[in-house]
């Protein structure tokens, strides 16, 4: 389990970088806003990269442990699936801000690719394991489409959200309601 300080480390840099940017945030400010040394950042984390990592690993973790889920049910249900990635993506929206707007050092880690094979993964669950490229599309546009209401509307109700988005994102997949 993280530390306190290590938490509160994470919880002001995820802050300053959504809002400046990783690359625009120094582990300086992070610590002087924190009433902390330095050095004593250095303590819970030896870089820039590991911080922006640990901020977003929990997300890659959940999303990973989401696909595993669906991927072993029995049976698809489309509606089913898309509510669980709306959910996820409602828990995680922060952290799924910082990835997209910091896709550049992101994708250093490796993230864009995690993020793309999870939409071809979630394809193939809804429309089988060759989709066609119209079903391909459709998955990318229902999908990213679902990640950014998530984001678009913070001050709707989730439930209320989660009903549209959800009814939205099975019209573009030309699922029935």
């Amino acid at each position: 389990m993280a530390s306190d300080t290590k938490k509160r480390i994470q919880a002001v840099a995820r802050e300053l970088f959504t809002q400046k940017g990783v690359q625009k945030t120094s582990l300086q400010e992070i610590a002087d806003r924190l009433g902390i040394t330095k050095p004593a950042l250095y303590y819970h984390f030896q870089s820039r990269e590991e911080l922006v990592r640990s901020i977003v690993q929990p997300l890659v973790d959940a999303g990973q442990e989401f696909l595993e889920r669906q991927e072993q049910a029995p049976e698809q249900n489309a509606r089913a699936l898309l509510e669980g990635f709306f959910d996820f993506h409602f828990e995680y929206r922060a952290d799924v801000l910082l990835v997209l707007t910091e896709m550049t050092t992101l994708a250093d880690l490796g993230l864009i690719d995690v993020v793309l094979e999870w939409r071809a993964r979630l394809t193939r669950l809804l429309f089988g394991p060759d989709p066609t490229l119209q079903q391909a599309t459709r998955g990318v546009m229902a999908l990213g489409g679902m990640q950014d209401c998530t984001m678009q509307f913070p001050d709707v109700p989730q439930d209320e959200l989660r009903t549209a988005t959800v009814e939205a994102a099975m019209a573009t997949l030309g699922l029935a309601p």
